[in-house]
């Protein structure tokens, strides 16, 4: 046989199960289709919300570019923050102040978090890596430095965390980074297609998960007591939730028309959520294993960068990319707010952990704590 007629019988054998694979998929939705007995909007259409007023309570200023990423520490009060020319801030919301500052040498640091004791945060960016500082309370001490802290009192000395060590490296940039229910693993996203989960103690690969077709752009841990879920969204349009214990995809959901940027999940753990370029909103139930809900308006054009959920479940919040947050009614769909204020992309946003206050990050370099 010629390596001509191998090459043809190849692609004709690829080409089969592609059209195989597409008519599974056809058959699944026809599944789905047929156990949905009920619309949620629809159901749900006679259940009222009080109104909120909710409005910007803090404006926090000192990065001098894009803010990219944030995330609230378990304590309520802290908020760190990653930006686009390298640098990580550790804020008290509260007074509107930075408490630390740190610095890679990269730019689009599009990953930060906390972890669970508070004691150190985890970043990453273009360098393909994730690092890990510890803070007030960590293992090894930080250096205060005098200096301004970013719209608050000016007096207040700014804390420069130095070392770092770096836990993690994948084959391409860095898009997220959460710790799991403990300091002790960090669980990351990267643009190479694949999600890791690492020991921090001995920046040891325990895990890796393969099964996005493109760059993974986020991640989020469930909340479950038993924590061994967690999900990803990527720019294959696809939604996937992984058991960490056998690295094995157990769903996965391709309704998005567009790269997906974000994934939350629902507080009890058993729905999620997830926000996409082609501008919309929306909502995956586990026990259905389907897409329950879309929020969508023809007057939202814009795609959506960060999607949280109230700490009772009821409001979900969406960042856009038309400098504004839109306040989404979970039950019935309807826009119920739309926050204003940036004055550039509205690139990422967080409920604090006892669900009073959410905080917002922009590329006109600020945050604004809403409440």
């Amino acid at each position: 046989m010629s390596s001509t007629e191998s090459k043809e019988k190849t692609s004709e054998s690829v080409s089969c199960l592609q059209k195989e694979l597409e008519n599974l998929r056809l058959k699944l939705s026809e599944e789905r289709e047929k156990l949905d007995d009920a619309k949620l909007f629809s159901f749900c259409q006679s259940l009222n919300i009080p109104h909120s007023q909710i409005r910007c309570r803090r404006v926090l200023k000192g990065h001098n570019s894009k803010v990219l990423d944030l995330d609230w520490c378990s304590d309520r009060r802290r908020v760190v923050s990653s930006s686009q020319n390298g640098q990580i801030f550790v804020w008290d919301a509260y007074n509107a102040v930075k408490e630390c500052v740190a610095s890679l040498h990269t730019t689009w640091v599009n990953a930060c978090a906390f972890a669970p004791s508070g004691h150190f945060i985890a970043c990453g960016g273009l360098d393909n890596k994730c690092s890990v500082f510890p803070i007030n309370g960590g293992n090894s001490p930080p250096s205060t430095a005098s200096g301004g802290s970013g719209g608050g009192n000016n007096d207040s000395p700014v804390t420069t965390l130095q070392n770092k060590k770096v836990v993690a490296m994948h084959t391409s940039y860095l898009s997220a980074c959460t710790f799991t229910d403990s300091d002790h693993q960090l669980l990351t996203a990267s643009g190479d297609g694949t999600c890791a989960l690492w020991d921090v103690g001995s920046s040891q690969l325990l895990q890796s998960f393969h099964g996005h077709q493109s760059d993974v752009m986020d991640v989020a841990m469930s909340p479950d007591e038993c924590g061994n879920l967690f999900i990803s969204g990527g720019c294959d349009r696809n939604a996937i939730v992984w058991d960490m214990r056998s690295a094995k995809h157990v769903y996965s959901y391709q309704t998005h028309e567009s790269d997906i940027n974000t994934v939350r999940w629902f507080p009890s753990g058993e729905t999620f959520a997830t926000g996409s370029d082609d501008g919309t909103i929306r909502m995956y139930d586990l026990r259905a294993d389907r897409e329950i809900s879309c929020y969508k308006r023809t007057s939202v054009l814009f795609g959506v960068n960060s999607v949280d959920f109230s700490i009772s479940g009821r409001l979900v919040f969406g960042a856009y990319n038309d400098y504004l947050v839109h306040v989404w009614d979970v039950l019935r769909g309807q826009k119920l707010i739309t926050l204003f204020g940036h004055e550039n992309r509205a690139s990422c946003m967080r409920v604090s952990p006892d669900g009073t206050a959410f905080c917002t990050g922009s590329w006109d370099s600020t945050l604004r704590v809403w409440a």
